[in-house]
């Protein structure tokens, strides 16, 4: 008998959560105009210990405004992990500003923070931190750089949401702090994205630009160049919602990762993240394995898994070998061998909220067998 195919993820929508996208439908309130929008920011600015919070469409949405509300420009240099996802170098490169890169560090998958330093010069505006898949990075250090250096910091909490740095939650540090809310976060409203931060002119000017700068005295005379990155308030009726279930939401994660890492972490043909370091739990968003055997491509266990019915996804392609960004002649020379070999040899595997227990035992004994 063939074995039900296994889904690398899934959203978990409630009743609650259906019962809120209802009501705001049969109310008509469908579009960005609707309350819960404003109701949405005012809650997730509570959660987040933040002063203000700007709903918008997605999390690369959120990182170009970010970006442009900080007045970042040509010639202006922003660093940025090199594994990350793409949205943090396109949202540098479409302000005509210049994405510097740092390679990952090999045991958190975060930005390598002893490198920060030697790429800082008098055309850095700021950097761009991102909490990849596990761990926060160390933030007392990074925004001690910044302090030092004085160069503004962009907080990418996309893929920690809910997760805290010492007795902080991610997403509290940065001049501008973004999420994401597609389906696979520990919030999601479908797409959609939020910019928080604790100075009112950059909340307004975010404010702004996610509604294409409409004038403050003729709406149709146009302040500048700005977006239609607004989210609906569907969108935000169901954010409302999922914000209610974050805490059962990060105590199953953490559940189903150390099942995972219980299972898997003897095998000496692998490395996992441990389930927290001195300074911050693992959030597993996703539980990632990294390959030690570099005769074995994660491309090649992918595909194995997939005829057992388990779906799997490799980690983030590094930003120095895309395609895209090799015919732009960017990063041309350079190395950077920890993003390359997790590029190479990482992979994810299924960690939805609704996975069972005897599922996850399952995925470890084949990923056993094929390494």
């Amino acid at each position: 008998m063939k074995k039900k195919f296994i889904p690398v993820s899934k959203p978990y929508i409630s009743k609650k959560d259906i019962i809120s996208i209802n009501k705001v439908i049969k109310k008509g309130w469908i579009s960005s105009d609707g309350p819960e929008v404003k109701k949405f920011e005012k809650a997730f600015s509570k959660k987040f210990n933040r002063k203000f919070s700007v709903a918008v469409s997605n999390g690369t949405a959120a990182l170009e405004i970010a970006i442009k509300a900080l007045g970042i420009t040509k010639n202006d240099e922003v660093i940025i992990p090199n594994f990350t996802i793409i949205s943090n170098a396109i949202s540098v490169i479409k302000q005509n500003a210049k994405p510097v890169l740092i390679d990952c560090d090999i045991k958190n998958w975060n930005i390598k923070i002893e490198d920060i330093e030697k790429k800082i010069n008098k055309k850095t505006k700021a950097i761009l931190i991102t909490h990849i898949y596990s761990f926060a990075n160390d933030m007392d250090k990074i925004l001690g750089i910044c302090k030092k250096n004085k160069i503004l910091v962009i907080e990418d909490s996309a893929e920690v949401i809910g997760l805290k740095y010492k007795n902080k939650i991610c997403g509290s540090f940065g001049d501008l702090s973004t999420f994401s809310f597609y389906a696979n976060k520990q919030i999601t409203t479908g797409e959609g994205g939020m910019i928080s931060t604790n100075n009112k002119k950059l909340f307004e000017k975010c404010k702004s630009l996610r509604n294409l700068c409409f004038g403050k005295i003729n709406r149709f005379d146009h302040d500048d160049i700005g977006w239609n990155y607004r989210m609906t308030n569907i969108q935000a009726a169901l954010g409302l919602s999922q914000i209610q279930n974050l805490d059962y939401t990060i105590k199953r994660k953490i559940e189903i990762g150390k099942l995972y890492y219980k299972e898997l972490s003897k095998n000496k043909n692998i490395y996992m993240a441990p389930p927290s370091i001195s300074y911050s739990k693992n959030i597993y968003w996703v539980v990632g394995i990294l390959i030690k055997n570099k005769k074995v491509l994660a491309s090649k266990i992918i595909k194995k898994l997939k005829n057992y019915g388990i779906s799997s996804r490799a980690f983030f392609w590094p930003m120095h070998e895309q395609k895209v960004f090799k015919k732009m002649k960017l990063f041309k020379g350079k190395k950077y061998p920890n993003s390359s070999y997790l590029g190479r040899y990482g992979f994810y595997i299924p960690s939805f909220l609704e996975i069972k227990n005897s599922e996850i035992r399952y995925i470890s004994s084949i990923i056993n067998k094929l390494l």
